[in-house]
């Protein structure tokens, strides 16, 4: 029998019929969503021309590495504007859904626990990844594990950079804020493209130790193949908005190594799930790592969180975060937040002796440079 919890746990990945119609007609017509995006920008270009986009903040890093509580403190600082879970429904055109919406939108609406199951309270304006939709729209096989999915400084895509700037422009001015930030994965393998579209941006990396990390990937996973077998719309909501981390439609990320990839497609297939995300991590973390090493530019602007740093020094780690992001006057929620990280007590690693040599040997290599980058990082800032 299945328990209460259980129930309510899948019952957060159900999307209502009318939601998934709608939703499924918005991604039907999304390139005349873009166009009138274009529209949107024409009409209210005067008012786009007079907003700065000010070294925007990319957090980026492999899921469950601490992103969400990282874009939540960013986001409650009152210069900083987020995506939100409302604009999912009309990412491409923000300024006239909000003068549309903006007199039917209930404030206060109760917190809920999100579908993750990880304690982290969410309501529908609450910060999240929404903005990968925008770039699906302007970029082809962005999602193909068989193609590198890396777009570093040769990148050129006119057509979307006017618009993202447009995009951020608007949400600056909907927002009535100064800086925008951005929580995205797949953003690990962009950061030359986004130092070259802003060079002043701010890229916040956070990693975790292979072994919890890759317990947390599991326990994602698992929960979100059994949600879809439940609730089998969850899946085409996740596919619109971008996210195939983890569940049905599980695709890793390409960093530039399709051989690499193509072994860890096999040992998922072959059932050694185990080695299979111990190997991604690595794929990952150490094309990010060759990155920062060979680019001098690009590591002034980076700073490498620790989520072991981030729950357990809680307040040293986020005053770090807000200087790296220059935001000032951020003491406050430094303090707050502060008070309320800690390592998750909803599930410990369930790895045999076997499985945790796995991950050791797989990921040894890789945390060690980035522990060495990360020590760097923390004697420069400190200089």
């Amino acid at each position: 029998m299945t328990s209460n919890i259980a129930r309510d746990d899948f019952q957060a990945f159900d999307i209502p019929l009318h939601e998934h119609l709608l939703s499924s007609a918005l991604h039907a017509t999304r390139h005349l969503w873009r166009r009138l995006g274009q529209i949107e920008s024409s009409v209210l270009r005067d008012r786009l021309d007079a907003v700065e986009i000010d070294r925007p903040i990319y957090i980026a890093g492999l899921a469950r590495s601490g992103s969400t509580i990282l874009l939540e403190a960013i986001a409650d600082h009152p210069k900083v504007a987020t995506h939100t879970y409302r604009d999912f429904w009309s990412i491409f055109t923000p300024v006239w859904a909000d003068q549309a919406t903006r007199g039917l939108r209930h404030d206060g609406a109760p917190p809920m626990e999100r579908a993750h199951g990880d304690g982290i309270m969410i309501t529908p304006d609450s910060p999240e990844a929404i903005e990968e939709m925008l770039w699906m729209e302007f970029f082809d096989d962005l999602h193909d594990p068989l193609h590198s999915n890396v777009l570093d400084e040769d990148c050129k895509n006119r057509d979307f950079e006017c618009f993202y700037r447009d995009h951020i422009q608007k949400l600056l001015l909907v927002r009535g804020a100064t800086r925008y930030a951005s929580k995205g994965n797949y953003n690990l393998t962009r950061l030359g493209y986004l130092l070259h579209v802003f060079p002043d941006a701010r890229f916040v990396l956070p990693i975790r130790k292979p072994l919890t990390q890759i317990a947390s990937l599991q326990k994602q996973h698992k929960l979100l193949r059994s949600a879809a077998e439940k609730h089998p719309r969850s899946v085409d909501y996740l596919d619109r908005v971008g996210h195939f981390e983890f569940g049905a439609h599980r695709t890793p990320i390409n960093a530039g190594n399709t051989a690499e990839i193509e072994d860890i497609i096999a040992l998922w297939e072959d059932g050694e799930e185990v080695r299979g995300w111990a190997r991604y991590w690595s794929h990952l973390y150490g094309a990010l790592a060759d990155q920062i090493e060979a680019d001098d530019q690009l590591r002034e602007h980076v700073l490498i969180i620790q989520y072991e740093e981030l729950c357990d020094h809680s307040h040293e780690a986020l005053t770090r975060l807000f200087e790296h992001c220059e935001l000032d006057d951020s003491e406050d929620l430094v303090d707050r937040y502060a008070s309320k990280l800690h390592r998750p007590q909803y599930y410990r690693p369930q790895f045999d002796s076997t499985e945790q040599q796995i991950i050791e040997d797989e990921t040894r290599a890789v945390a060690d440079r980035f522990q060495s980058l990360a020590n760097v990082a923390t004697s420069l800032a400190g200089a």
